[in-house]
């Protein structure tokens, strides 16, 4: 049985600087849109999109949250897909990053009903971990459905990265790791080790840590 996640900064909020000099007008923007305009379907198809849902929900749970208050990842995935924004890195064995998200997400919809007979989104949350695990390992059973991209590098070095830099600039999980934001126009002045400034979130413990 899993731990559920608790932050070590319960009550940092890094929106209590939105007033400060912490922001400018354009961080202000910027995360107000994050916060407030969360972009609909566009790229992906229905059964893509569940499948995505499906893997984001599994590479970053969220138990800890409402439904309602839960980090939007897919929607910001699929916004800069459809307005042709990449990741500025293209892999000499794959596609570009457009085809590779949408076979990628076939494939793995592919994977769960060679290996189960249902679609990925349909599966329990532990053999939806084992069939990702799997595709980690390079270990597919649907070949063709995996043709000109390579398992393991589209998980790993696309999945894995794009879900979680997505997810690191919202404010709900910029706070819970107890991040300060970009701090612009004011910036960071007390920059040695364990030194922090006042405006920064105060040391906190992980969940298990001693005291010494």
């Amino acid at each position: 049985m899993s731990t559920p996640f608790r932050t070590p900064y319960p009550t940092y909020n890094v929106l209590d600087k939105w007033d400060s000099p912490s922001f400018n007008d354009q961080t202000r923007e910027v995360i107000g849109r994050r916060l407030d305009e969360v972009p609909p379907r566009r790229f992906f198809d229905a059964i893509q999109w569940a499948t995505l849902l499906a893997v984001c929900n599994r590479v970053i749970p969220q138990p800890e949250r409402r439904h309602d208050e839960r980090v939007p990842i897919a929607p910001w995935l699929d916004a800069a897909l459809h307005e042709r924004r990449g990741t500025g890195t293209r892999y000499a064995d794959m596609p570009t990053d457009r085809r590779s998200w949408k076979q990628g997400l076939d494939a793995i919809d592919a994977e769960a009903r060679v290996r189960h007979g249902l679609r990925f989104a349909a599966l329990a949350a532990d053999v939806q971990d084992a069939v990702l695990k799997a595709i980690d390992d390079g270990d597919v059973r649907a070949g063709e459905a995996w043709a000109g991209l390579p398992p393991k590098r589209f998980f790993r070095h696309l999945v894995l990265k794009e879900i979680v830099r997505i997810y690191y600039v919202h404010p709900a999980a910029m706070s819970e790791v107890g991040y300060g934001g970009p701090a612009s126009p004011r910036g960071y002045v007390r920059l040695g080790v364990d030194a922090i400034d006042p405006w920064e979130a105060p040391r906190g413990r992980w969940p298990g840590e001693n005291d010494e």
